[in-house]
C-alpha cells in the first residue's frame, strides 16, 4: 500500500458519507428514507418529511453514483440500486415524479417542481455513468413532461405553482395572474441538470427549456437585483441562498455552453455579492430573513460548483475560493464524531412510519450539516427559527456532490496543457497530486505520461519569489507508490540531461516560470518525473461576520486552524492540528482509467 501525506482526501470523505446515504432508508417503509435528524434530542431522532420521495431519492442516488466513480468501488451498489428502483416507481404515466399521498399528514399526491430537479439530476448522473437505455427512456419522458406542463407565452415560459397534480395545475387563476411563487426554486435550478442531460444525449427539449428558463430568470423574474443581490421578497422565499446559488450555477454553465459572455457577467455579479454574505471559509446564511442564522451544506456545495464553473470559463481566481470552501466548511461540516449524540436502546419511543430513535447517530455518521452555525455542526440560537434540524437528506446528497465537484476539478487537461487547479490529493491518468498543506507548503506532482506542459496554481498568499521547484526524473518513487519510478525508462531528463536521475531546481523569479493565466509552468514533463513545489505558508487572522455576529478566525494559508468563540454542541475547527512536517499514512488513491466530467 502506497504512502501519502495525511491530509484531506475527497474520495475518502465521499466513502464516509455513504454510511449516512445507506443509513437513511426506513425498512418499515419499504426503504423510503428519513429526511431529517435532531441530534440534540435526548435520545436523538430521525424523522420522515414531505421531501422523502423524488427530492431525497434523486439526491441520494446522485450521491451513490458519484461516490462509486470517485472511489472506484462497488461497495454500495445494493444501496444505489434500491434508490434507483424506488425512484422509478414514483413516475406517473405523464412522465413526472410524484410524491405519495399521506392523508394523515394532509399531503396530497403531487409532482413538486423542486423534486423534479433532483430527479433529472440523478437520471442524468446515472446515464452518464452506466449508459442504461432504460434510464435514458425515463429521462426523455421526464424532460418531455417538464416541457409540456410549462405555461408558454410569447416571451416567457414558466411554472405557475410549486406543485402539479394529476389533474393539472391546481389554480387556473394563478396562471392568469402570473403568480409563479419562486422562479429560481421551480425553474432556475432545473437548468444545470437539463443542460448536462442535453450535452450527454443531444436532447433538444432539455436545451430549449434551459433557454427559456434562463430568460425567465434574467429578464422577467426579479429574483436577482441590479447589484447582484438576492431579492428578499417573501414570495421569492426571502432570498433563499440554496435556490439562488443553484440557479446561478446552471446559468453559468448555460453561458459557457452558449458562449454568452453577458450572461457570465450577470452570474459573476451575483456570485460576488453572495460571497460578501458568506464567510471566507464557506459558511452561508440560509436566506435573508428568519433562516439567515442557519447554514445549509446545500448552499455551500452550490458555491463550490459555481466557483469551479466560473473558473473553468477562464475566471481562474475562483479556484482559490472553491479550495478554501472545500478545505474548510465542507469537510468540517461532515459528522465524524458521535460522542455528543445519544441514541435509544430500543424502539419503544418510535412512531412507525414517522420517527425512530434507534441507532440514530450511527445511521447518520458521515452526514453533512443540515442547518449549522459558523463554529458548530448545530445551529441552536435564540434568534430566527432557533434549533430545527441537524441533518437533512438533501445536504447528505449535496455534500457528496460538493466533494465530487472538488475532486473532479483538482486536475483538468486538454491536448496542450494539464492544469493542477486545487492543491488537494488526487490521482489522474496524467498526474498524481500529493498535498502536504496545511502542515507544509509543499505539493508533489508525480507525472504518469509525457506532457506538453504542466501548470500548477500557486496560492496568492505564497510570495512568488519564494516558490521553489525541483524536477527529478527516476529515483525511488517515494510518496504515492507510483511516483518517480513509474515508467522511468532512462529517457532524457528535464533540461536535456541524459541522466535519468537528474535534478533541476529553480525558483519563481526565473524567466518563463509563470504562464499567462498566472499558473506556475513546468514545460514538457516526462513520464516518471516528480515535480516538487514548495513555498512558505503564512499564519494570519481575520474577523468574519456571519448573520451579524463576529468570529475571530486563525488561518494557516487557506486552512482555518481555530475559531473564536468556539461552538458548544459539536464544535468546528477546534480539533485541527498543524505539524512541522506533514504526517503520512498508507492509502491508495483511485486513478480512474478515464475521466468523467459533469
Amino acid at each position: 500500500m502506497p504512502e501519502i501525506p495525511d491530509t484531506v482526501v475527497l474520495e475518502e470523505r465521499a466513502a464516509l458519507a455513504m454510511n449516512a446515504v445507506a443509513g437513511l432508508p426506513d425498512e418499515s417503509m419499504g426503504g423510503i428514507p428519513y429526511f431529517s435528524a435532531d441530534l440534540l434530542a435526548r435520545p436523538a431522532v430521525l424523522r420522515h418529511g414531505d421531501w422523502d420521495w423524488g427530492s431525497s431519492h434523486g439526491r441520494l442516488l446522485d450521491a451513490c453514483v458519484l461516490a462509486r466513480h470517485m472511489t472506484g468501488k462497488d461497495t454500495w451498489r445494493e444501496v444505489e440500486d434500491g434508490y434507483r428502483r424506488r425512484l422509478a416507481t414514483f413516475f406517473g404515466p405523464d412522465g413526472l415524479s410524484y410524491r405519495q399521498a399521506r392523508p394523515e399528514a394532509g399531503w396530497p399526491a403531487n409532482a413538486n417542481l423542486i423534486d423534479q430537479r433532483a430527479v433529472i439530476l440523478s437520471l442524468t448522473t446515472s446515464y452518464l455513468s452506466d449508459g442504461d437505455p432504460e434510464v435514458r427512456k425515463l429521462a426523455d419522458a421526464h424532460v418531455a413532461a417538464l416541457k409540456r406542463i410549462a405555461i408558454k407565452e410569447r416571451d416567457v415560459w414558466f411554472y405557475p405553482a410549486s406543485e402539479y397534480t394529476p389533474d393539472g395545475w391546481p389554480s387556473p387563476n394563478a396562471i392568469a395572474l402570473h403568480l409563479a411563487p419562486d422562479p429560481a426554486s421551480f425553474s432556475g435550478r432545473l437548468i444545470m441538470p437539463l443542460l448536462r442531460y442535453h450535452q450527454a444525449t443531444g436532447n433538444d427539449d432539455a436545451l430549449e427549456l434551459c433557454g427559456w428558463f434562463a430568460r425567465l430568470i434574467v429578464e422577467k423574474s426579479g429574483v436577482y437585483l441590479e447589484d447582484g443581490g438576492f431579492n428578499a421578497a417573501r414570495a421569492y422565499r426571502s432570498g433563499h441562498f440554496h435556490t439562488r446559488l443553484g440557479t446561478l450555477e446552471g446559468l453559468a454553465r448555460y453561458a459557457l455552453h452558449t458562449c454568452d459572455h453577458e450572461l457570465t457577467a450577470f452570474v459573476r455579479r451575483s456570485y460576488d455579492w453572495a460571497l460578501g454574505q458568506a464567510t471566507a471559509f464557506g459558511w452561508t446564511p440560509g436566506d435573508l430573513a428568519d433562516q439567515r442564522y442557519e447554514h445549509e451544506s446545500c448552499s455551500l456545495v452550490d458555491l463550490i460548483g459555481l466557483g469551479t464553473t466560473l473558473a473553468r470559463a477562464g475566471h481562474t481566481g475562483y479556484w482559490g475560493v472553491a479550495e478554501r470552501f472545500l478545505r474548510n466548511h465542507l469537510v468540517e461540516s461532515q459528522l465524524l464524531d458521535l460522542s455528543w449524540v445519544e441514541s435509544a436502546p430500543d424502539d419503544s419511543l418510535d412512531e412507525p412510519g414517522w420517527t425512530t430513535h434507534v441507532r440514530v447517530g450511527e445511521r447518520v455518521l458521515g452526514a453533512f450539516a443540515g442547518y449549522g452555525a459558523p463554529n458548530d455542526f448545530v445551529c441552536d440560537v435564540e434568534l430566527g427559527r432557533g434549533h430545527t434540524a441537524d441533518v437533512q437528506a438533501c445536504c447528505v446528497g449535496s455534500g457528496v456532490r460538493g466533494l465530487f465537484w472538488g475532486w473532479n476539478n483538482v486536475v483538468t487537461a486538454d491536448d496542450r496543457v494539464t492544469r493542477v487547479n486545487l492543491l488537494l490529493n488526487r490521482a489522474t491518468r496524467q498526474v498524481t497530486v500529493l498535498s502536504h498543506l496545511p502542515h507544509e507548503g509543499r505539493v508533489d506532482l508525480e507525472v504518469h505520461e509525457d506532457l506538453r506542459e504542466l501548470r500548477m496554481r500557486v496560492p496568492e498568499w505564497a510570495g512568488y519569489a519564494k516558490v521553489r521547484v525541483t524536477r527529478a526524473l527516476g529515483g525511488s518513487g517515494g510518496l504515492g507508490g507510483s511516483g518517480g519510478s513509474d515508467g522511468a525508462d532512462g529517457s532524457a531528463a528535464p533540461g536535456g540531461s541524459e541522466d535519468p536521475g537528474a535534478v533541476e531546481t529553480f525558483d519563481g523569479t526565473r524567466t518563463g516560470a509563470w504562464a499567462p493565466d498566472g499558473y506556475l509552468s513546468i514545460p514538457a514533463p516526462r513520464r516518471g518525473e516528480r515535480v516538487t513545489v514548495t513555498f512558505p505558508v503564512p499564519e494570519t487572522t481575520s474577523t468574519e461576520v456571519a448573520a451579524g455576529r463576529e468570529y475571530r478566525v486563525r488561518w494557516r494559508g487557506d486552512d482555518v486552524i481555530g475559531i473564536s468563540p468556539e461552538g458548544t454542541a459539536r464544535p468546528m475547527y477546534s480539533g485541527r492540528r498543524v505539524h512541522p512536517v506533514a504526517p503520512r499514512r498508507t492509502y491508495e488513491l483511485n486513478r480512474p482509467a478515464t475521466e468523467w466530467t459533469w
